[in-house]
């Protein structure tokens, strides 16, 4: 679980969008993990972790309260919600940082995305499992996986277009 420590942090990260969050949520599914070891080392312990990453952070997602929500730009939401974001015409050039603003974009559009549709998602995309082993890791059907992620795709596909009317 070592080597494959990072891979499954940066998954943490990718469902709860946070990287306290994201630290705790994989110690959680590690030591949730760890009664259970001598049962399945020679298999698969990281199917078996992302199981427990995906379940715990779903129960941690219907007791949270989402009554606040923190905000890069503390000038435009003491101005107002509805205030257009107005961003400065990047520069095209080879910057290597140049497409930051985009991922940071995507990032929080992915934390919009409901818990279900995000860990779809996530698991389809970013861990690049099958429709079957993301059922499994999720416990659910392929049928809601197939649907949920088909939502959270033009969920997302809207918030991109979005975002670049308003660029």
């Amino acid at each position: 679980m070592t080597q494959r420590s990072p891979a499954l942090l940066r998954t943490a990260w990718m469902l709860t969008g946070d990287a306290h969050t994201a630290e705790d949520l994989l110690q959680t599914a590690l030591a949730r993990a760890w009664p259970h070891w001598s049962r399945i080392h020679d298999q698969h312990p990281e199917a078996y972790v992302r199981r427990v990453m995906v379940r715990t952070n779903a129960s941690w997602w219907s007791r949270r309260w989402r009554g606040e929500r923190p905000t890069e730009d503390l000038a435009r939401a003491a101005a107002g919600a509805g205030d257009r974001d107005v961003r400065p015409a990047r520069p095209e050039t080879d910057d290597p940082q140049r497409g930051i603003p985009d991922r940071l974009d995507l990032a929080r559009a992915l934390r919009a995305l409901p818990v279900r549709q995000r860990q779809c998602v996530v698991l389809r995309h970013f861990e690049d499992l099958s429709v079957a082993d993301t059922a499994r890791a999720m416990g659910c059907s392929e049928g809601t996986v197939k649907s949920q992620t088909a939502k959270a795709l033009a969920s997302l596909r809207t918030a991109v277009e979005r975002e670049e009317n308003v660029r």
